[in-house]
C-alpha cells in the first residue's frame, strides 16, 4: 500500500512542475491564476500523500495550514489582478 501512495505522490508532484511550466509562459493571464491555485491544491494532496506513505499522523495538521494559506493567496491574486485593470 505504500507504494501506492508513493506513485500517487510521483504524478501530483509532476502536475506540479507541468503547472509551473504553465505560468511561466503565459504570465498575467486568468489562466496562470488558477494554475497557481492548483499549485495550492495539489501541494495539500501531495502533503498528506506523503505523509501518509511515511506513517506521520502530522501531516494533516501541515495540510490544514497548506490549504489555509493556498484560500488567502487565491484572495491576494485575485485583489492584485482586478486592482491593475
Amino acid at each position: 500500500m505504500t507504494m501506492l501512495w508513493w506513485l500517487v505522490s510521483v504524478v501530483l508532484l509532476v502536475n506540479v512542475l507541468v503547472g509551473l511550466a504553465f505560468v511561466t509562459t503565459r504570465k498575467g493571464s486568468p489562466d496562470a491564476l488558477l494554475s497557481s491555485l492548483l499549485f495550492g491544491t495539489a501541494g495539500v494532496a501531495l502533503t498528506l500523500t506523503v505523509g501518509q506513505a511515511l506513517g506521520q499522523p502530522r501531516a494533516v495538521d501541515i495540510a490544514l495550514v497548506f490549504a489555509l494559506l493556498t484560500a488567502v493567496i487565491g484572495v491576494a491574486f485575485a485583489r492584485k489582478g482586478w486592482m491593475s485593470r
